[in-house]
Parts: C-alpha cells; sequence; structure tokens
C-alpha cells in the first residue's frame, strides 16, 4: 500500500469509526457489532503505525469515549478516566509485556488479572462513606451527572461499609497494609472515588427482553445497550425497573501499593468486585486466559476479554500514558465473532444437487479464533439483499462452529473502484444453462451430468459408506478417465482401471478396490444419505429410515405421508417424492443391488428416549460424535445439529461451540457427558 492509499484508507476509517461512536455513545445506537467496530480500529492503528505521519489529534485512536449528552448535567473528573490499549493474540500481548519491561528496567513484577465485564463504566464519589455524585466516562475529562439513576441500583451501597476489626486485622495479615490505611478503613473519613461497571446478567437481559416480545415492544440487541440506555434515563423510574448491577475494579490509591489490595478492599467496603487473580510468568498469565476463554459462557454476566495491570501502584504510575492510555495496562481481547474484511473476488460453486453457490474469497482475517478467507454468499437474493459488492469492505461472522458469513457491508468506506457482483447464466464448470426451480431462490446447473455434479454426489456417497483413503483429487482424476460417473460405479472399480494411472501403482489400486469391498453393507439413514436426495441430510435420512423401514416403502411414500415424519416438511416431502419418480433414480437403487449393496436390517428401536431431542455441541472423552447419535437414537430419541426451543438436551463436551451459549438462553436443559452417559 502506498502512502497516498494508506493516507486516503485512513480518512475514510476515520469517518466511518467516529460515525459508529456516536451511535453507540451519544445516541445509545449501535448498527455494528463490538468485534466489527474493533477490528475496523486495529486497522485504523496498524496503519497510523506504519505511517505515523497520518496520526491526528482528531483520530478515534487518540481519544477516548464520546460526547457528553446536553440533557443531564456534566462532570469534570477528578482523575481522567483512561481507556485501554487492546491486544488481539498472545503475540501482542508479549509485545504490550516486553515494552514495559523496557521503559521499568526491570522484570520482576507481577501483574494483576480481571475480567473485563461487557458494560458501561462509571466513576463514584463517596464523601465520609456516603455517595454524593456518580458519572459516565463520557470524553475522559468530562462525563454526564447519573447520580439519581445510580443510587437505584442495589449493588452499589448508598453508604459504604465499614470493615469490622477482625477484617481489618486479617487484611493487615495477609497483605502487611500500613496503619494509615487501616485507620482510614476503620472510620471512611474523607473523599473517595471508585470506578467500575455497570452491566446486566444475562438469565435477567434474557427475562427482559422476553417479556418486552410479549407486549411487540422493541427488545434490545445487547446487553451493553441496555445498561447504557438505562443509566441515561431522565427519569430514575425506568432505571430503577430494569435489573442493573455493578462490579467495582478499582480506588483510589490510599496507600495500598497494589490493585490487588485494592480490589479486596473494594469487597470489604461492601462492592462486588470483577472476577480476578495475580500472576507473574507469561505462561501464567495465557494459561489464565485460556481458562476465563473456555469458562466464560457459563459466567451470569458478558465479558469480552481480560483486563491485565501491572499490580505495583507506584509502578503503574511511573510508566505513564502513551496517546490516550497508560503503558501500564492493557485489555486482552477474546477473538471476535464479527471482524472487518475486505471482499477480493467472488466464485460460482456447483454442489451435488446442481445448486449454485457463491462464496466470497476476502482478505485473511482472524474471527472466532480462526483465520477466514472464504465465507458464503448463500444465492443471488441474498448478494442483492446485501447490496455487495467486490471489493467492498464487509462484515464477517463467524461463530464457533458455524460457517462464516457475510452479514453486512459497510458503505461509507466504499472508493468508487468497488465492482458489481454478476450473476452466471450459465454453469461455471460445464458452461450448460442454468435454471430456477419453481419458487426456489437459488441457482441449478441444468445438466445433470456436470463434472462438478458428479464429483460431489461421488464424494457424497465415499463419505456415507465410510470409504477412507478416497479423497477428492482421486475422484476427480478417475471421472476425467471415464472410470467414473456415478456413486455406484465406486462398486465396479478394479485394481486394473486404477494401476497403470499416473501416481497409483498396484499396491495402491488394490488397497483402495479392498477398501471399497469391504463396505458393501450399509445401514438404511446412510444409505439414504449416499442417495444424494435434495434438502435431505442425516438427520432427516434417519427420521425417514425409522418411519418407512426399508427404501422400496420410502420410495413409494406420498407426499402427505412424508409430511407427517418428524423433521419433514413439505418443502423436503416434494423433494423426496421427486427423486422417487426420475427413473434416473430408480434405476441407481436397482444398479447399487446389482453390485452387491446390502442395506441392514433396521435395529428395533427403543421408546426410551422417544420424543426427546439432543444437540450435541463441544468434543466427548469417552465415545465420538457419530456413536453418541446413534446411541440416542437407537433409544428412540433425536438428534438436531441446532438449538431451539423445542430441544430437550444439549450434551456438552470440552470446548463446547455457540449451541451451549444459545442452550443457556433459551433455558434449555444442559448435560455433562457423565449426565449424557447416565441417562443412556
Amino acid at each position: 500500500m502506498t502512502k497516498n492509499e494508506a493516507r486516503k484508507r485512513a480518512q475514510k476509517l476515520r469517518e466511518v469509526i467516529e460515525y459508529h461512536r456516536y451511535l453507540y455513545h451519544v445516541l445509545d445506537t449501535q448498527e455494528i457489532s463490538d468485534g466489527a467496530l474493533d477490528s475496523l480500529k486495529h486497522e485504523l492503528y496498524e496503519l497510523e503505525q506504519r505511517f505515523p505521519e497520518l496520526v491526528r489529534k482528531d483520530s478515534p485512536t487518540q481519544r477516548v469515549g464520546g460526547k457528553p449528552l446536553d440533557k443531564f448535567d456534566k462532570i469534570r473528573h477528578r482523575h481522567k478516566m483512561y481507556s485501554m490499549e487492546d491486544v488481539f493474540s498472545a503475540e501482542e500481548f508479549e509485545s504490550w509485556k516486553n515494552r514495559i519491561e523496557k521503559i521499568a528496567k526491570k522484570k520482576d513484577f507481577d501483574f494483576y488479572l480481571m475480567t473485563k465485564i461487557d458494560g458501561l463504566a462509571v466513576s463514584l464519589i463517596y464523601d465520609s462513606g456516603v455517595l454524593m455524585t456518580a458519572a459516565t466516562r463520557g470524553d475522559g475529562m468530562i462525563g454526564e451527572d447519573v447520580t439519581q439513576n445510580i443510587r437505584t441500583i442495589e449493588a452499589i451501597p448508598l453508604k459504604l461499609r465499614i470493615p469490622n476489626e477482625a477484617e481489618i486485622k486479617q487484611l493487615k495479615k495477609d497483605f502487611k497494609i500500613s496503619e494509615s490505611i487501616a485507620k482510614f478503613l476503620a472510620t471512611l473519613n474523607g473523599r473517595i472515588e471508585v470506578r467500575g461497571e455497570v452491566y446486566i446478567p444475562k438469565k435477567d437481559f434474557d427475562k427482559l427482553n422476553r417479556v418486552l416480545k410479549k407486549k411487540g415492544e422493541k427488545t434490545f440487541v445487547n446487553p451493553r445497550n441496555l445498561s447504557a440506555g438505562s443509566i441515561r434515563q431522565l427519569d430514575p423510574k425506568v432505571t430503577a425497573a430494569r435489573p442493573l448491577n455493578f462490579k467495582a475494579w478499582h480506588i483510589d490509591d490510599i496507600g495500598q501499593g497494589t490493585q490487588e489490595i485494592g480490589m479486596e478492599i473494594l469487597r470489604l467496603i461492601g462492592f462486588k468486585v470483577a472476577r480476578g487473580e495475580r500472576a507473574e510468568q507469561i505462561k501464567d498469565i495465557k494459561s489464565y486466559f485460556e481458562h476465563i476463554a473456555k469458562k466464560r459462557e457459563k459466567l451470569d454476566y458478558w465479558i469480552d476479554g481480560l483486563v491485565i495491570r501491572v499490580n505495583d501502584h507506584e509502578l503503574y504510575e511511573k510508566l505513564g500514558v502513551v496517546g490516550k492510555t497508560p503503558r501500564g495496562i492493557i485489555a486482552w481481547k477474546f477473538p471476535p465473532e464479527e471482524a472487518t474484511t475486505k471482499v477480493t473476488s467472488v466464485d460460482w460453486f456447483v454442489g451435488r444437487t446442481g445448486k449454485l453457490t457463491p462464496v466470497a474469497t476476502v482478505e485473511p482475517t482472524f474471527v472466532a479464533g480462526t483465520t477466514v478467507t472464504h465465507a458464503t454468499l448463500h444465492n443471488p437474493d441474498e448478494i442483492k439483499r446485501l447490496g455487495i459488492k467486490i471489493g467492498d469492505t464487509v462484515i464477517l461472522t463467524k461463530a464457533g462452529d458455524i460457517i462464516p458469513k457475510i452479514t453486512g457491508v459497510l458503505e461509507k468506506l466504499r472508493t468508487g473502484s468497488e465492482v458489481s457482483i454478476g450473476v452466471p447464466r450459465k454453469c461455471p464448470v460445464c458452461d450448460s444453462y442454468v435454471e430456477r426451480k419453481g419458487k426456489n431462490i437459488d441457482l441449478y446447473c441444468a445438466n445433470r451430468k456436470c463434472f462438478s455434479m458428479e464429483k460431489e454426489r461421488i464424494l457424497h456417497a465415499v463419505r456415507a459408506f465410510d470409504i477412507m483413503g478416497l479423497g477428492g483429487r482421486s475422484i476427480e482424476r478417475f471421472i476425467n478417465e471415464g472410470i467414473l460417473t456415478s456413486p455406484v460405479d465406486l462398486f465396479k472399480l478394479q485394481i486394473s482401471d486404477i494401476k497403470n494411472l499416473d501416481g497409483f501403482g498396484e499396491v495402491s489400486a488394490k488397497k483402495i478396490v479392498e477398501e471399497i469391498a469391504d463396505k458393501k453393507e450399509i445401514t438404511l439413514p446412510k444409505f439414504i444419505v449416499a442417495l444424494s436426495i435434495p434438502n435431505v441430510g442425516e438427520e432427516t435420512a434417519f427420521a425417514l429410515a425409522r418411519e418407512f423401514a426399508a427404501i422400496n416403502k420410502l420410495a413409494k411414500a406420498k407426499l402427505e405421508d412424508l409430511i407427517k415424519v418428524s423433521d419433514v416438511g413439505e418443502i423436503v416431502a416434494k423433494s423426496v417424492v421427486d427423486f422417487f419418480v426420475d427413473e434416473k433414480n430408480k434405476r441407481m437403487i436397482t444398479d447399487f443391488e446389482s453390485v452387491g449393496i446390502k442395506i441392514k436390517a433396521q435395529a428395533q428401536v427403543s421408546k426410551k428416549l422417544q420424543g426427546k431431542t439432543f444437540v450435541l455441541t463441544g468434543s466427548l472423552d469417552s465415545l465420538s460424535r457419530d456413536d453418541a447419535k446413534e446411541k440416542i437414537r437407537a433409544l428412540g430419541g433425536d438428534v438436531s445439529s441446532s438449538v431451539s426451543k423445542k430441544t430437550d438436551y444439549v450434551v456438552a463436551g470440552t470446548e463446547p461451540g455457540s449451541k451451549l451459549d444459545k442452550a443457556q438462553k433459551l433455558g434449555v436443559r444442559i448435560l455433562s457427558e457423565k449426565e449424557f452417559l447416565q441417562i443412556l
């Protein structure tokens, strides 16, 4: 990137970031997620680091917070409320640690680690233990007077608690505090400032939204919007009706010496505090970050990272401030579930059913713990809905094990060089015409013998029959050589067909043929999957197998009979009927039988778990996910790939994905692996 290109991009980024910051901080609304905004800010920060001459006083990287609203009185903070520098990886964290060690000219100091609560930061001023004023961060120097609203939050004491003698004595023993601190705590005379986060617990957020939805009123997008909006209400009665909470993370330096002691003092004088721990070694800090990242879904409040602060107050002050952030503290953010990136191209892929799917190639971006380079655009209607163009800066979403997708376009960052995405009139693989089927929004290749369709159907059958050692490249080669044209042809392969091909020999050819011959017996659900019936996946195939028990009965099923089956709606039912009406498909089943394929008899299904729907997330230690599914189905239960109100149980293994979070929000019962095995 040239300096001129960087200057133009930086200016665009400043304008867009400031626009979204104004929406969020002043108008209490939000168009993009925190993760997407963080990504834009990080891009601007990197540009300014690369080209220092681009740094301006009005840059979003050089300021704190937003403008106070005129409807509240303004309060000047006794000490500036700084924001923190964000880091997004272990490498960035280590770089920060190395920098402050050089400035401090020593390495033997420790840190205090705190969960970064996703809420609204406020400053509380107490005089002789009585709450006098409360203010939002505002622009860092001047905030909004929200005292009356803060007084409605029960978690915030209107009068500080004076620790008893035994507690002060224990504090002396544990931390060797001075007599002056002990005397102060015994009376709490004088003026003192406490800072912390106003937030809303998960269960209360969900409950409030359910009530609003039932009333037909607008629900809240996220908990921080609710916290900010509630604190900025003109009528304290509205704030009082909201289930707000508070955790403290800072107290004036009264001689306590460390952040750790400060947190203990906050507890003693009546505050809930952010979860924290002291650490010194890099490995311990990394370990704690990973521990919190895994455990955050189980916390009763939202967090978006870990705050890492130099524990010693004197050293913290000595390190000073760089730009608008203190050197001695950072926020190590969790991998965002949303980030921004640029679309570099769009390609259309043909699947096993002939459906054309547009897939965007994007500049590599780190989101939800992985580097993403591609994202689906689903169909032409989605492209039109998003208004997306090649060259656009877009919002990329990926949560847990969800496939990456583009959910928004930042049109204000357009330069005029963006290119519209063309919708193909011909198949990109075989050049045949494409068509829409009825009211279907998807495009399909009209050529049943399209190379890509043949390849994907064969690959799909390979997976269904659990044939090992036969991948996409080999199948592509066999199709080009004319020895494979359909899934049935897999079972006609001979050693002589393969051994003379480049890259193969007698041994490898024999291994492939023997592996295929060993997989001629298959269950009915997997055989249904192998047929590549449009809209029929693994769960639906099992439901159909359970209902009809034999492939010939399924082939003769009527539309009304299929619709009655669990997990089968009208669209799926019509796909099944249309599939078996086609003579080519009927012939394929006969051909499978002629090459020796045997469908195992359906085992008698127990009714122990009948009517119960399970969702699996994470890895199980004692059995594979496929084994777990088979055990559930053998007992009459259903397995679904997504969580809904109809889900009875979510089985959570190690490193569960976003399904666990959704289950908690919906109040679905969550089973540990041990509890799951007990049910079986």
